[in-house]
């Protein structure tokens, strides 16, 4: 996968593939951020460059990338490439000295087919401390024609004299849109079951994946539905009405972790409508899809509301965490948003 089709980090990307044509890029490297953003697409997406045989506007850098179609970009996206090795944690999910051996010793080597080794292990944190030990030199003095990207969401995990080798480069969360984005082009969510998902991501299109969307999608509704029946203020009976499409806010069965979620959901919305109502950036809103409705809203919830229903949410979620009953807890909250 080039450079180009990895959503999100449009700044840190053409930094890594200047520096890669230019020989700057430092021989050692740790590709740090949060879990699933795409860190150790970027780790090959580097080695597919530095191989490339038609690289693209290689001259002068600028939105410089492989051409993700010749014989060794191909090589590459299966996991064939002689020259372009990855290390995972294996079944007792750590990374043990053996397999960091036989890497060290694979480096020492040229490179077979390609211009460049590249070596990505991949979750770095779970390298044995004495795997690690034995990775320092090589990481300090690394063979002529060979790089190390060691991949990781906890680096503070990571021996100090590991880091201190490596140039750490740093991968933010995404925009919503942009996980919005993934889960659609890649994933063949709807529309709506994307940005659905996306709101609860925190900017990871990993973490997106990991849930189940029907219960993102029901937690927005039901969200959604409990604001737009208390935003004008309506009279007690009315608050009432609007918690019952909360989990627990009814009859039947109670799902304490449901009910959490869809509390999450109405923080989602309260501060997408501090974003519309801030006149800021609206990439950065978790739910793009609902402009129109968030645009109506806006007319009930001025900053303050806003604030004072993110203060309500966060102890209404403290109250379930501490065992509150979730009836009351999803019908005080539509006496306070």
């Amino acid at each position: 996968m080039p450079f180009r089709d990895i959503a999100g980090h449009d700044q840190l990307k053409p930094r890594i593939a200047r520096a890669a044509l230019r020989g700057t890029l430092p021989p050692s490297l740790i590709f740090a951020g949060p879990s699933g953003v795409g860190k150790r697409m970027a780790a090959l997406a580097l080695a597919q460059l530095v191989n490339c045989l038609a690289p693209l506007n290689a001259d002068d850098g600028r939105d410089a990338d492989a051409c993700g179609e010749c014989a060794s970009c191909r090589r590459i996206t299966r996991g064939v490439h002689a020259d372009v090795v990855i290390v995972k944690p294996g079944d007792s999910g750590s990374i043990k000295i053996e397999a960091i051996r036989d890497v060290i010793e694979r480096a020492a080597y040229r490179p077979f087919e390609g211009r460049r080794r590249v070596v990505i292990i991949d979750d770095a944190e779970q390298v044995v401390p004495g795997a690690q030990d034995a990775l320092l030199k090589t990481l300090e003095e690394p063979p002529n024609g060979t790089t190390f990207v060691l991949v990781t969401s906890l680096p503070e995990v990571l021996l100090p004299t590991i880091r201190s080798r490596c140039r750490r480069l740093r991968f933010g969360r995404l925009a919503p849109t942009d996980v919005a984005g993934v889960l659609r082009r890649s994933h063949d969510y709807t529309d709506a079951d994307a940005h659905a998902a996306a709101a609860f991501a925190d900017g990871s299109p990993g973490r997106a994946l990991e849930g189940a969307t029907e219960q993102f999608v029901e937690a927005r509704r039901a969200a959604l539905q409990l604001l737009e029946a208390v935003a004008d203020h309506p009279p007690p009976a009315r608050r009432i009405m609007g918690a019952t499409g909360l989990p627990g806010g009814g009859r039947g069965k109670v799902d304490r972790d449901a009910l959490a979620q869809s509390l999450r959901a109405v923080a989602t919305i309260l501060r997408d409508l501090g974003i519309l109502g801030a006149r800021a950036d609206e990439r950065a809103l978790a739910n793009a899809d609902l402009k129109a409705t968030l645009q109506r809203l806006l007319r009930s919830f001025d900053n303050d509301r806003i604030l004072g229903g993110f203060a309500a949410v966060d102890r209404a979620l403290d109250a379930l965490d501490r065992n509150a009953s979730p009836k009351i807890v999803a019908d005080w909250l539509a006496f306070q948003v």
